[in-house]
């Protein structure tokens, strides 16, 4: 808790941004955060009781998604954001039901995608649907954002990229093209210290990945992933610096993921990565630290209490309503709508 204040404090003009939040702001992170955790818990149950085969979930990296959401316009006609699949709180926290995806798993006629994909999005919230290869998503948020300069629209475009897609030569390219047209983009580089299956020391040299921003001549920054206060203020102001024109942002946040690739291979991660990694970023629970810093704060533990069963009670619901939609499977020729070509003649 000492060092999530401290965080809070050390640069000065993110301590103000934290310091003029609303206290429904306060709660809403809070909101957000446990909605995200219940929604990776509701797939993991499915699971284990056989409705899904496996579950790509978030768990523990939770603010590096909520905090830099919230701190965007959300609404129609403002940022635009694409998630990877370990950022789908993205899409609750820009307005889609959580049964809507849910039903993304289940793979249903009326997922968001129609049944096609588990990774959801919705356009008209301003949620890009992800491609499913990891780092493809830089460029193509590149273009949203060349879109916006030269429409002269005051919009930011978001997305996430892992340690190890980072390395990948499209998001090389996409970073590249934002610098060099001085897009409003961020970047956000989600180190959570394991690509796939390989150690973050086994594909990368020592070094920091802040120091990356320099190389593409565009401003860079760090902040603490564990924490969403710091991810809010680090993102509101890149965006607020996108806004005045003067470029993208590279920010790299330092987390880590809770558990396997998926739900699969969770035995396979702690076998892979040291136990102590598990602990001691087990003690740094965004969720944990942030719940104690808003009663150090002076919200009442009650306050907090009520939120936690909402948020519980709105999955819970949203649950029973997916589920419901478990036998709606897409029919056959549904594989040829909305797509590019399917090579029928015309």
């Amino acid at each position: 808790m000492r060092a999530f204040r401290e965080t809070l404090e050390r640069d000065p003009e993110r301590a103000a941004i934290v310091a003029r939040l609303a206290p429904e702001v306060l709660l809403a992170l809070y909101a957000g955060l446990l909605r995200a955790r219940l929604h990776d818990i509701q797939l993991k149950r499915w699971v284990r009781t056989g409705v899904i085969s496996k579950a790509w979930l978030g768990t523990g990296e939770e603010a590096v998604t909520v905090g830099p959401v919230h701190a965007l316009e959300r609404g129609r006609g403002g940022d635009v954001v694409a998630p990877m699949i370990r950022n789908a709180a993205a899409c609750c926290e820009l307005g889609m039901p959580v049964a809507a995806m849910l039903r993304g798993y289940l793979g249903s006629d009326d997922s968001p995608s129609g049944g096609r994909d588990l990774h959801v999005g919705a356009w008209e919230r301003g949620v890009l649907q992800p491609i499913s290869h990891v780092g493809d998503m830089v460029p193509v948020i590149s273009g949203i954002a060349l879109t916006f300069h030269l429409r002269r629209e005051p919009r930011v475009a978001l997305t996430w990229v892992g340690d190890g897609a980072a390395n990948t030569a499209t998001a090389h390219e996409g970073t590249n093209f934002a610098a060099v047209r001085r897009l409003p983009a961020i970047f956000i580089l989600q180190n959570n210290q394991v690509a796939l299956g390989t150690p973050l020391e086994r594909h990368h040299l020592p070094g920091q990945f802040v120091e990356w921003a320099a190389s593409y001549g565009i401003r860079g920054g760090a902040f603490d992933g564990n924490n969403v206060l710091d991810a809010y203020a680090a993102t509101r102001l890149a965006a607020e610096r996108c806004r005045r024109g003067e470029g993208p942002a590279l920010l790299v946040a330092d987390t880590f993921r809770m558990g396997g690739h998926a739900t699969h291979d969770e035995r396979e991660a702690r076998d892979t990565l040291p136990d102590e990694l598990f602990k001691s970023w087990g003690k740094r629970d965004p969720i944990g630290l942030y719940e104690e810093y808003l009663k150090q704060r002076g919200v009442a533990p009650t306050r907090l209490a009520d939120i936690e069963a909402d948020v519980t009670a709105e999955v819970e619901r949203a649950a029973e309503e997916a589920l419901r939609s478990r036998d709606k499977m897409p029919p056959a020729e549904s594989a040829l709508v909305g797509v590019y070509a399917n090579g029928r003649e015309r």
